[in-house]
């Protein structure tokens, strides 16, 4: 059967944007209401005529309402095939019509943990009925028209409008839409589950995560890619909204999340130049407009073509400075009037304002596929602080050295391994990523340096330990003054005595900040 008439519909929603609207139309079309409790209530208070389901089953409410629905004469209405005589007789002798529409929104299970209900809270709000419901209709959506998003009612009453009931492939792509529901509902509840049990891994990883937009292509045109957003996540990339601009890349989008990441590291007024995937300037200021043009000054030839990202609003005199430059992206908090209209001239620019996930929930885990499996890790959210480094030469960094020294180490956590990262004043003048040995990412770090800003009296920051002291005597012929890495290699001593030789100071984290 292609277009199926609606007759009788059901309906059962926590969610009550739209219903009146949406009942009152069905009404109108000749569609008889059926609803559970709550719904039946406000709609009888709206003045439409609609049955409670207890008189389709005979029974009323149960256990202060944990029992509604689950009843034979619902699921049976719901899951009897119209093209099966014997079926519907089955039906008709039991004094059962058959439901041909479904609406329901299940109870607010997720909005209840995301708020920190407690435990027994959250379980009354575990719906049993609404899925067993929603995957009774999803089923037999060849003949059963089934919603569970108010976004969708305008789509079902138009077609009831223009050809007088639903057509299969309406029903169809409402029916995934629907078992996506549900397997979305019952894998927050796993994880809210094996979350408040204590572990940390949970046995099964169980995501059902809502497709944003398909993308044109992933990191190369042959491949397919498509944006989805974790549950219970707000803020961050994913999130974003595009003020102008062309669509975001798969590219686009890692770069963006990169940037966003490393910006929201500082409390003062920073500016991030990130390019595939590696920061290429970074600084602070006191004035959003000043850490750009420090972040551009390490390695203005890179950041051609880049993404930049701030942790203040862009306004017009930030925004006047970006116009100068070609940029793919830039993310910040939010953009004023005056720094929209001046950047409106560069169409092809997207502009995402975009927040970091909130602090109060916990943070959404890294996933990686490898082939046959997945990996996944808690974030790194490791900070140092000057207390907890420990000096491991005699000279010590003085106060500015200290400020740098921690400023680098915060933006080395961030850069591909290897990662070397050397800073002066507040900004970074080299880094060097992605090398296969830690010598050659110093050497990295010091030639994007003396292209630039110069390494001469600056620190350095190793995200790991340096296996050999060459990496420690290349960065002191440089100049650099001061160092600061995880320490723990085997060689410790010798790569101590080359800076202490070179009169540099450096300070052991004990925290190692690989990025692969």
């Amino acid at each position: 059967m292609d277009v199926v008439p609606v007759r009788r519909a059901l309906l059962s929603v926590s969610d009550k944007r739209g219903l009146i609207a949406f009942a009152r139309r069905l009404v109108e079309l000749g569609v008889e209401l059926v609803a559970t409790g709550g719904t039946a209530r406000t709609l009888l208070q709206q003045g439409l005529t609609v049955r409670e389901v207890g008189e389709l089953t005979g029974v009323p409410e149960l256990l202060e309402g944990r029992v509604k629905s689950l009843h034979p004469a619902v699921h049976a209405a719901l899951l009897a095939r119209r093209d099966r005589p014997d079926q519907l007789a089955e039906l008709e002798a039991r004094g059962i019509a058959p439901i041909d529409l479904l609406v329901v929104q299940l109870y607010p299970f997720e909005q209840a943990a995301a708020a920190g209900a407690g435990w027994d809270a959250c379980i009354e709000q575990i719906d049993v009925g609404g899925p067993a419901m929603i995957r009774a209709a999803a089923k037999n959506h060849a003949f059963v028209t089934v919603v569970v998003d108010p976004d969708d009612y305008d789509r079902v009453l138009q077609a009831i409008e223009a050809k007088g009931g639903t057509d299969r492939a309406l029903r169809r792509s409402l029916a995934a839409k629907a078992f996506a529901r549900t397997a979305r509902y019952d894998a927050a509840i796993a994880r809210w589950m094996e979350a408040e049990s204590g572990e940390p891994c949970p046995n099964w990883l169980v995501i059902a995560a809502p497709r944003v937009r398909r993308l044109r292509y992933g990191e190369n045109p042959h491949q397919r890619a498509a944006l989805y957003r974790l549950p219970e996540q707000e803020g961050g990339v994913a999130n974003a909204r595009q003020l102008q601009g062309r669509e975001l890349s798969y590219n686009n989008l890692l770069d963006a999340d990169s940037a966003l990441g490393l910006v929201w590291e500082f409390d003062r007024p920073a500016a991030v130049i990130v390019k595939h995937h590696n920061p290429c300037g970074v600084a602070e200021r006191d004035e959003p407009v000043e850490a750009w043009q420090a972040a551009l000054a390490c390695d203005p030839v890179s950041a051609y073509g880049g993404i930049a990202a701030f942790n203040r609003p862009v306004d017009g005199a930030l925004a006047e400075a970006l116009a100068e430059r070609f940029l793919e992206v830039v993310v910040a908090p939010d953009f004023s009037s005056a720094a929209r209209t001046r950047l409106a001239a560069r169409k092809g620019l997207r502009l995402l304002a975009a927040e970091l996930p909130a602090l109060d929930r916990p943070p959404a885990p890294e996933l990686r596929s490898i082939s046959g499996g997945l990996l996944v890790q808690d974030p790194d959210l490791g900070r140092i602080d000057a207390e907890r480094l420990q000096p491991v030469t005699r000279r010590r960094p003085d106060a500015e050295e200290m400020r740098d020294l921690l400023f680098a180490w915060r933006v080395c956590k961030h850069v591909r391994s290897n990662a070397i990262v050397l800073a002066r004043g507040g900004q970074t003048v080299g880094i060097g990523a992605g090398q296969m040995s830690r010598v050659d990412a110093v050497r990295l770090a010091i030639d994007k340096a003396r292209r630039g800003l110069g390494a001469n009296a600056s620190v350095l920051a190793s995200d790991a330990f340096f296996p050999f002291a060459d990496g420690i005597e290349e960065a002191a012929r440089a100049g650099v003054r001061a160092v600061v890495q995880p320490g723990g290699s085997r060689r410790d001593p010798e790569v101590i005595r080359a800076a202490e030789e070179a009169g540099m100071a450096m300070l052991f984290t004990g925290v190692r900040h690989f990025r692969h």
